[in-house]
């Protein structure tokens, strides 16, 4: 196979609103969009419609929700083997797409982290390991073990959490969103200074590409519609994002990280990565929901073909 994808997986209830409810207000929806979800899933849904295979390794309850979920994957052709199903709810998320294209999360969890003994394929049976950080202990044994076999790991840096400082040792290839990039830049100048509370640090990209960096062969900050800057074999350099009518950016990092990861196993020369990285999450902006929004490989050749007239 050419990627797993470690991590989440939630169903999703997606509302289109004309604006974010007050306190004790009501508002209604003028779309909605239901579908399985989680960065790591929507990722090997992803990777199946542009013409990969991808299994994915995580959670689903034995609950309405986790049965949906796991027949979506079966649709799309993702190996389900190494889901684990439990008496926990399956993880729910409820978003607000805001006429701007942005976006309010709330996610219901209730299963704890599945353990590093969870069973999982052997990391030599594919191209690469995306993950997400959402299972920090099975990541972390994954990431190991694909490590020592020299098989390439993607992390999906969406927020710091816990495990992530101790996962980027094992990690080829860093995507970070800006807001993981900042909270590890202010995490590290604290310990640095020694102290428990936070410090003033003049954050910038640029500072934090570098600090990343240090721990890191290969980095990329993703910052939306201002595109990304990135480290690779001691070169830096920026790509900015394709311009698309933005309808839900929920889902357009999921579309970047399947994309990346998937041309990483056809070993695509770095810009043309990026681009091809960039294309699929821009053409995920244009639909509301995130696994609705997942572009095939048709589509996402014909946006590049278009792109570069």
């Amino acid at each position: 196979m050419h990627v797993l994808c470690v991590g989440h997986a939630s169903y999703d209830l997606s509302m289109q609103v004309s604006a974010h409810p007050a306190s004790n207000e009501k508002c209604t929806a003028s779309a909605i969009q239901v579908s399985g979800g989680g960065p790591a899933a929507n990722a090997a849904v992803c990777i199946s419609r542009l013409g990969g295979r991808a299994a994915f390794c995580g959670y689903l309850g034995h609950d309405t929700f986790g049965e949906i979920h796991l027949q979506e994957f079966i649709r799309e052709n993702v190996e389900v083997r190494w889901i684990t199903r439990g008496t926990a709810a399956s993880n729910v998320s409820q978003i607000l797409a805001k006429p701007d294209g942005s976006r309010s999360v709330v996610n219901y969890r209730e299963h704890d982290f599945l353990p590093a003994e969870t069973p999982a394929p052997t990391p030599s049976d594919f191209g690469a390991i995306l993950i997400d950080g959402h299972e920090p202990l099975l990541s972390l044994a994954i990431a190991q073990r694909a490590k020592h076999l020299q098989i390439p790991v993607i992390y999906d840096a969406g927020s710091l959490r816990s495990g992530s400082v101790e996962l980027l040792q094992y990690v080829d290839y860093l995507v970070a969103s800006e807001t993981f990039s900042h909270q590890y830049t202010r995490q590290y100048f604290n310990q640095l200074a020694g102290q428990e509370n936070d410090i003033q640090v003049d954050y910038s990209l640029s500072l934090s590409l570098k600090i990343l960096s240090a721990c890191c062969p290969s980095v990329i900050i993703t910052t939306g519609e201002n595109g990304l800057i990135w480290q690779h074999n001691n070169q830096q350099g920026v790509m900015p994002a394709f311009p698309v009518q933005t309808i839900d950016s929920t889902g357009a990092g999921d579309a970047f990280h399947a994309a990346f990861a998937y041309g990483i196993t056809l070993k695509l020369p770095w810009e043309k990565l990026l681009r091809f990285a960039s294309a699929a999450g821009a053409l995920a902006c244009t639909k509301l929901g995130a696994r609705p929004a997942m572009p095939d490989l048709q589509a996402l050749q014909s946006f590049l073909a278009t792109s570069e007239q």
